[in-house]
């Protein structure tokens, strides 16, 4: 059998293995009508993803140069939240090689894990309904461990899981936040060029790889 360069392979999911952004998006402007606000466009919607539901409501808030008290944005999250588990996979699909690679990866004998600061009630039936559930070993969302990313907690939780030392493992990302999380665990990490970023080019945060697409993964 062909070893992996890595023993175990973490990857973000949202801009990382399923461009959810234009479900992510429909729910965002449903909740905003349920306040009489105006649609925001998914390219916003795209740089606001990965910091977690509420930030995503704060910033479509601030961009309406509305009030983001927390109680605004406790108004807004129940709409919010309520259409988007009952629309997780409508128009969200997996990106070109994802799949062929993860597979790749399982018959190798590789350890798989998902680590994403999405909540558990969210990601796991997305990663069900989309079909990639059961390419993972493990599933740390943003309210497994107890800080999400950039804190290096959720890639610890899967070094313990998984009784690995950092230098085995690699983050698989699309974002500063995924970069910061891996350097925190001493993980090597790869970056995506177009996922969500939050408009910051990925090039410039010293990931150990940038990557064009699944096809460029270091396996």
């Amino acid at each position: 059998m062909t070893h992996s360069r890595y023993t175990a392979y973490l990857f973000d999911l949202d801009g990382t293995l399923i461009d959810s952004a234009p479900d992510i998006d429909a729910a965002l402007n449903h909740a905003l009508a349920t306040a009489n606000l105006a649609p925001v466009a998914q390219t916003l919607t795209r740089h606001w993803i990965g910091h977690g539901s509420r930030t995503l409501i704060k910033q479509a808030l601030q961009h309406h140069q509305q009030p983001s008290s927390d109680a605004v944005i406790d108004e807004l999250i129940a709409p919010f939240l309520d259409y988007y588990s009952a629309n997780l996979a409508v128009h969200s699909v997996i990106y070109p090689r994802v799949r062929e690679t993860l597979q790749v990866l399982q018959d190798r004998g590789a350890r798989l894990a998902v680590v994403t600061n999405k909540l558990t009630e969210l990601s796991e039936p997305l990663l069900q309904q989309i079909g990639l559930y059961d390419y993972f070993e493990l599933v740390v969302c943003g309210d497994t461990a107890a800080q999400p990313k950039p804190s290096a907690a959720p890639i610890n939780l899967c070094l313990e899981r998984f009784n690995l030392a950092p230098e085995q493992v690699l983050m698989v990302g699309d974002s500063e936040t995924d970069v910061l999380a891996a350097k925190a665990a001493k993980v090597d990490v790869a970056c995506l060029q177009d996922g969500y970023n939050h408009g910051v080019d990925v090039t410039t945060l010293q990931a150990d790889y940038v990557i064009v697409s699944f096809a460029d993964l270091p396996i």
